[in-house]
């Protein structure tokens, strides 16, 4: 039987890094508003967000609470994510994007081992809805390969005009 404080700790761990989550998946949608993939990440986003509150429901449910210290240590993190010391990812080298979209589907990877933990708990614990938690499970995977797609197109996108950038150059 795993020991309440350790639930409590890796649940607590796991919404610091959904609190950075949402607002890393907030900054990647407004900055790429006026972009192709605009409604999807805004969609994207807004699923983080009803993640994050859906983790803090699971959370309240097994008499488990927020550690306050640690959501905000997730939002700090996530603004100190955006300095950043290098230049050349500040301008609009695209760079940034690629690194923004791997950086949230690492996330968003890290939610769905969440979920498998927590259907693997399921069956001993009566606090836990399994349907809910295969919800949000094959939400996350639908979240993933969308994330997936946005990768290898900037990914595509800023190294072939790098390519280019480099040829030109010699």
């Amino acid at each position: 039987m795993m020991h309440h404080d350790t639930l409590g700790i890796y649940l607590n761990d796991h919404l610091a890094g959904a609190t950075l989550g949402v607002g890393l998946a907030r900054h990647v949608a407004h900055r790429h508003r006026r972009t192709v993939g605009r409604s999807r990440l805004e969609q994207i986003a807004d699923e983080i967000g009803q993640d994050r509150q859906a983790l803090l429901t699971i959370m309240d449910g097994l008499g488990v609470p927020a550690r306050r210290y640690k959501v905000c240590a997730g939002w700090a993190a996530e603004r100190v994510r955006r300095l950043k010391p290098n230049v050349a990812l500040r301008r609009s080298s695209g760079l940034d994007t690629v690194v923004e979209l791997e950086t949230l589907r690492l996330g968003v990877e890290g939610k769905s081992l969440l979920w498998h933990t927590l259907l693997a708990l399921a069956p001993q614990r009566t606090d836990l809805d399994e349907s809910q938690l295969k919800d949000l499970l094959a939400r996350a995977r639908n979240q993933i390969d969308a994330l997936e797609e946005l990768r290898r197109m900037a990914a595509a996108a800023v190294f072939s005009l790098q390519d280019v950038q480099t040829s030109d150059a010699q």
